[in-house]
């Protein structure tokens, strides 16, 4: 079933929405939920808290792509769980570790105080991931958007750990420099 036609199903309030949702998205919003989280259970309840929270934004929201929307559900829902709970117990800190990494280039939701300022960050780093090469694009968001470990996104790509760590660390440079040129710097 396309999405055109799932969206549909949500718009007509039509139970089956979810159902399709489940099946051809269900294993897209578990990896993402579980990659922050490293816990199957919360992975599936931020995967069920998805599909309400799809149900209750579809309509007036009508999502262009269905896949980036409840990816983003997702990994929303994911953050605030994985907030509310110990990191340090959960996944051996690997989500603390990512988001530590970026505390260097990107402000915390703390810090971004108006709706207009976060309107710019989000247009600079689309700006600055469009510009990057399709490889070091796939990296940056495998590790920042999905939360992969260093060592997966070296599976997945068949670099050495040293390889993905130094290429990491020069486009957060990069995105650093790229923020400070444009002024938004943090």
């Amino acid at each position: 079933m396309s999405d055109e036609e799932i969206v549909m199903l949500y718009w007509s309030r039509k139970e089956e929405a979810v159902e399709k949702t489940a099946q051809k998205y269900g294993n897209y919003c578990y990896a993402i939920a579980y990659h922050i989280l490293y816990n199957a259970e919360d992975a599936e309840e931020c995967v069920n808290d998805t599909y309400l929270n799809a149900w209750n934004s579809i309509p007036p929201h009508r999502p262009e792509m269905l896949a980036g929307f409840l990816g983003k559900l997702t990994r929303r829902l994911a953050l605030k769980r994985w907030r509310y709970k110990d990191a340090k117990k959960r996944g051996g800190g690997e989500t603390e570790l990512v988001l530590e990494e970026l505390a260097e280039c990107v402000a915390s939701n703390e810090d971004v105080e108006t709706e207009l300022l976060q309107k710019e960050l989000t247009a600079s780093m689309e700006r600055f991931l469009e510009e990057l090469p399709v490889t070091e694009r796939r990296v940056f968001v495998r590790r920042y958007w999905y939360m992969d470990s260093i060592k997966e996104i070296s599976e997945r790509f068949g670099f050495r750990k040293s390889k993905v760590e130094s290429m990491l660390y020069r486009l957060r440079l990069r995105l650093r420099s790229r923020l400070e040129q444009e002024g938004m710097i943090l």
